[in-house]
């Protein structure tokens, strides 16, 4: 109910002055609204709100105003007298006390609902990256103590801190697990009626919208409703504070800005939840994709051209179109209704912070091709990385690298969620070619790394040179622009409780040789979030590009999602030249749709729009013509079960390539032989060259 009442001066952009309002104090919604008139309070013509939840109270000594700073505004009010403004300043303070402090759910506003849940899970895994950061630095802080007795002390801390967050991991698992075992994404199970009220979103009425208690943390939207009820109201929690007149609450401080943050947070203060994968799927619309996805005849029937022939999810893989299976990129939705307990399996493998590199996972997560194969998605828009080439002048040719760099990424993610693609086993490789322009490929470069390309192509190849530690290496070139790309990645992954993080250890360098420069490139690291409802990849952390001959570098950032709001796959990166001390060119934007330049002194323009980027389809040999040890060769059981949904089949294929892996690797132990890599050798700086690059070839051929 209402807890206080009555008129109050309310300054306003519009008019440029005080507005007499009448506003209306609720304590349990945590809200001030006003209206024009006691009158309109009366019919529930809500004027404005302001949330008090995190707000800040501020108070002019002078005189009978103060503020309100909450949601990056500052509202401004006058009262009639001091002592009127006591009154409003002491209730409206132990509002905001009570909302600041309050921990649970509010049992007397309105239910709770399946995104309030996701949004509540989502805020405690994100305290528990904060912990497991916190608990890794203690680790590296025990590593450096002399004192016995101090450092035993820590260890003592360090081992309960280590049960916390084993506790809290396996507590926010369960609660998934349970929420997807009530209501799974795609309808299956039906819980009770009376269960399915309290848990589900409240039934909307024409005209109406969601209401949401404040202490939920989560999305409100301002509700249509008209309750004949003063406190129904005003008990309606919107989004964020507003004024029904544009621009009127607009009342910014002299030093305030609407995009940095001006008000004091708590760890309970509200926080934005805009995720598109929080929320939850019609049953009816993901049992259709379900079934689209067994029984599609363009899915369960391979190109008819190659005399495929048709099968169900449920029927025998016989004899299949292997190519076709790896040229379609449709990928199913992950069932967490039927494979949530081999989910809560793989979580009772490990623990925070682990490393994932033994740890098996559930086959239906896995994306239908090779690591190898994902890499060669960094050629998929070829064309810019040969152009690299062909820019005359040194800074021209840095940002040329820095844009094949950009748009080099949104093509290896085939789909929206997130799937893993297989690990290579040792000694693997892939290859592939790109058409890169309307014109004669020319001859075909034998003493290539891939044979069958012209010298008019981009050609790749990939080998998987270490299992333990899992290291990729990779070569491409394009003999007629002389432009070659050598990289290795060794990947690490660790287990942060709803995410998985895929730490990216290597480096690439471009090399052109007509200019004798080296473009050196690292990586950025991949996360999984939400593995356990809907999952997503995003990249995050700092990048470098670096021509050591002419001097000229960038800086990259391929930022995360922020705690506070929904913005995605963002990513800045300033260019500068030999001993500059400020960029040249900035860039900023999304790495999976636009990027725009500032240049020194210059508007801003598009630099890349990915979304706008053709994809060149890369060529690859067909499985029949392909070596035992290629990729597509190698999983191609593993592709045909996880295509038809069958899970066991692909399970089963791939448990026999791990064991025929471990038989051979117990065999070379045995006889005291060491693994020779076929295509790249490694450097005593831990790199790996291939050994046969087109500058090399190029050399000899000049020397006969």
């Amino acid at each position: 109910m209402a807890e206080m009442e009555g008129s109050l001066s309310k300054w306003t952009n519009v008019m440029k002055g005080w507005q007499y309002r009448w506003f209306v104090l609720d304590e349990n919604a945590g809200l001030l609204s006003y209206y024009t008139s006691k009158e309109k309070m009366m019919r529930g013509v809500r004027r404005g709100c302001v949330r008090l939840k995190g707000a800040v109270i501020g108070i002019d000594d002078e005189d009978s105003t103060f503020t309100i700073t909450v949601d990056h505004k500052t509202f401004h009010f006058q009262a009639r007298t001091a002592a009127e403004r006591e009154k409003w300043v002491r209730a409206l303070e132990d509002t905001i006390f009570r909302h600041g402090s309050r921990m649970r759910w509010d049992t007397n506003g309105p239910p709770a609902t399946i995104k309030d849940f996701d949004n509540k899970v989502s805020e405690a895994d994100a305290y528990l990256q904060l912990m497991i950061e916190q608990t890794q630095n203690l680790e590296e802080r025990i590593k450096i103590i002399k004192d016995e007795e101090e450092k035993t002390k820590c260890q003592v801390i360090l081992e309960h801190a280590n049960m916390m967050l084993d506790n809290i991991k396996h507590s926010i698992v369960l609660l998934q697990i349970a929420k997807n075992t009530a209501h799974p994404i795609n309808g299956i199970y039906q819980p009770p009626t009376n269960i399915e009220a309290s848990l589900t979103e409240p039934e909307v009425l024409p005209d109406m919208t969601i209401q949401q208690g404040v202490e939920m943390a989560s999305e409100c939207m301002e509700s249509a409703r008209r309750h004949a009820s003063i406190v129904a109201t005003a008990s309606t929690v919107p989004e964020t504070s507003y004024s029904s007149s544009e621009g009127e609450d607009d009342f910014y401080d002299a030093n305030d800005s609407p995009f940095s943050v001006s008000q004091a947070t708590t760890p309970t203060a509200l926080r934005q939840f805009n995720e598109d994968h929080a929320v939850a799927v019609s049953p009816s619309s993901v049992q259709q994709t379900t079934a689209a996805s067994t029984t599609d005849p363009k899915i369960l029937q391979t190109v008819s051209t190659r005399g495929s022939i048709a099968h169900s999810a449920n029927t025998e893989i016989g004899n299949v179109d292997y190519d076709a299976l790896y040229e379609d990129d449709t990928e199913p939705d992950v069932q967490l209704d039927v494979q949530g307990s081999v989910i809560k399996h793989m979580i009772g493998q490990v623990k925070i912070g682990m490393d994932l590199t033994k740890v098996v996972l559930p086959t239906f997560i896995l994306e239908r091709r090779s690591l190898l194969e994902m890499y060669a998605d960094y050629f998929a828009h070829p064309d810019i990385f040969v152009g690299i080439a062909d820019m005359k002048d040194p800074r021209d040719r840095m940002v040329q690298v820095l844009k094949w760099y950009l748009s080099s990424y949104h093509a290896g993610r085939k789909s929206c969620v997130a799937k893993k693609p297989y690990n290579p086993i040792l000694g693997e490789t892939f290859s592939c070619i790109w058409d890169v322009y309307d014109e004669p490929n020319g001859e075909e470069v034998q003493d290539g790394p891939v044979p069958w390309c012209t010298e008019n192509q981009l050609s790749f190849i990939a080998e998987q040179v270490s299992h333990h530690p899992p290291v990729s290496a990779f070569y491409a070139e394009h003999v007629k622009k002389r432009i070659t790309f050598n990289a290795y990645i060794y990947t690490k992954s660790k287990f942060l409780g709803l995410s998985i993080c895929v730490y990216n250890i290597g480096q690439g360098i471009v090399s052109l040789l007509d200019h004798d420069e080296h473009y050196v490139v690292t990586f950025p690291n991949g996360y999984g979030r939400s593995i356990l409802t809907v999952p997503w990849i995003e990249l995050g952390g700092p990048v470098t590009i670096t021509c050591p001959k002419t001097g000229y570098y960038s800086n990259i950032e391929f930022i995360t999602k922020p705690f506070y709001g929904n913005k995605k796959h963002k990513i800045t990166a300033d260019v500068f030249g030999p001993n500059d001390k400020k960029p040249f060119l900035q860039i900023n934007g999304e790495w999976n749709g636009l990027m725009e330049a500032k240049w020194n002194e210059k508007e801003v323009e598009e630099f890349i729009d990915v979304q706008k980027l053709k994809i060149v389809k890369k060529q690859v040999r067909p499985i029949s013509q392909q070596s035992e040890n290629e990729s597509r060769r190698l999983w191609k059981e593993v592709t045909a079960g996880l295509k038809y949904n069958d899970i066991e089949k692909a399970t089963q294929a791939k448990a026999d390539l791990e064991q025929k892996q471990r038989e051979e690797a117990k065999e070379r132990k045995a006889n005291n032989v060491n693994w020779e890599t076929k295509l790249f050798s490694k450097t005593s700086d831990e790199n790996w060259l291939f050994l046969k690059p087109l500058q090399n070839r190029m050399t000899a051929t000049s020397n006969t």
